[in-house]
C-alpha cells in the first residue's frame, strides 16, 4: 500500500485545500494528513490561526478521502512525524515553504527516500487562504 503525507495549516477550508488533498490522494492508496499545531503555525507564519488545532483537525478528518489525520507534534524535531509515518509520498502544495528546504536531502540523513511531489495551484487568485482570512476580518 502506498503511503502519502501532507502537511498544513488548514486554518479555513477552502476549495484550494480540497483540490490539493484529492490531487495529492491520487498519488497513493492512503492519505495522511497532519495539522501544524497552534504553536507552530505562529512560529512560522508569526500570527495564530483564525481557527483552534483541534477545530481544524476535526474539519480534516470528516474528509472521506483522508484516511488519516492527526496533529503534528509541534517539537523542535520538525521531522519527527515524518518518521513515524514513512511515506511513500510527499505532497506539497504549490506555495508550500515550511520545512521544504533541503526536505529530500534531511529525509535521506534519516533513511528515507519519499517521492517529493508539488501539487499545482487551483485557482490562487481566488482559492488562497490569504484571501478567505481578509473576507473573514472584514466581515
Amino acid at each position: 500500500m502506498k503511503k502519502v503525507l501532507v502537511f498544513g495549516t488548514f486554518d479555513i477550508f477552502h476549495p484550494g485545500h480540497e483540490y490539493f488533498l484529492k490531487q495529492a490522494k491520487k498519488h497513493g492508496d492512503e492519505l495522511v494528513v497532519v495539522v501544524a499545531r497552534n504553536a507552530t503555525v505562529k512560529q512560522v507564519k508569526g500570527k495564530v490561526p483564525a481557527h483552534d488545532e483541534n477545530y481544524r483537525l476535526g474539519v480534516i478528518q470528516k474528509l472521506d478521502y483522508v484516511d488519516k489525520a492527526l496533529l503534528g507534534h509541534g517539537s523542535a524535531d520538525k521531522y519527527r512525524i515524518i518518521d513515524e509515518i514513512r511515506p511513500d509520498v510527499i505532497c506539497l502544495g504549490y506555495d508550500q515553504e515550511s520545512f521544504t528546504d533541503n526536505l529530500e536531502a534531511k529525509l535521506q540523513e534519516r533513511g528515507l527516500s519519499p517521492e517529493i511531489v508539488r501539487i499545482s495551484a487551483y485557482m490562487p487568485h481566488v482559492h488562497k487562504s490569504k484571501h478567505y482570512q481578509q473576507q473573514k476580518q472584514k466581515d
